[in-house]
């Protein structure tokens, strides 16, 4: 029976990695169709392609999902163009944080964000929010300070970060939590 025990916490534990790794694939498909939209479908002359597939190696994507989101962005497949929105707010503890989304929804994208901050106590902002707390140096946003967070705000925060990390739109998230 112990055995079985074991087989059972290895296939929910593949189980669950597979659904991060489809997630990652998906968020990178997005930034490569982007990508093209923006540049073309060349990563020799469009370096945010060329980011972007490094990026999909470093997460194992394979060569033929790479190639597949690229064909599909440059117009074989359905003509679906992404819209980046960055949407800002105060999370719990009040946390100033930015969410970067790549969507073909904005109202779908902005139900999950706003319901994320609101399950979380926090809540969304308009723009120009909590952009002002962040700088950005060599392509990174950096808050210029942050926010300290007891045990009880730091797991209900962690909470709220998985949230949006389900958010199949959500590309990037900043925030000033300590």
């Amino acid at each position: 029976m112990a055995g079985h025990s074991k087989w059972a916490q290895i296939k929910r534990a593949k189980g669950a990695n597979d659904v991060a790794r489809g997630k990652m694939f998906t968020k990178i498909g997005k930034e490569i169709h982007v990508a093209v939209k923006l540049g073309g479908p060349d990563p020799d002359g469009n370096p945010r392609l060329a980011l972007v597939i490094k990026k999909a190696k470093e997460n194992n994507m394979p060569n033929d999902n790479i190639n597949r989101a690229i064909k599909n962005a440059s117009g074989a497949g359905k003509d679906t163009n992404y819209e980046s929105i960055t949407y800002e707010g105060y999370a719990p503890g009040g946390v100033a944080v930015m969410v970067q989304c790549l969507t073909d929804n904005k109202n779908r994208t902005a139900s999950d964000i706003r319901h994320a901050f609101e399950k979380y106590g926090g809540s969304l902002g308009v723009t120009g929010a909590v952009s002002f707390i962040f700088v950005e140096i060599d392509g990174e946003y950096l808050p210029d300070y942050t926010n300290p967070l007891d045990d009880e705000k730091s797991k209900l925060f962690e909470k709220f970060l998985d949230k949006l990390d389900d958010c199949d739109d959500v590309q990037d998230v900043w925030h000033n939590a300590e």
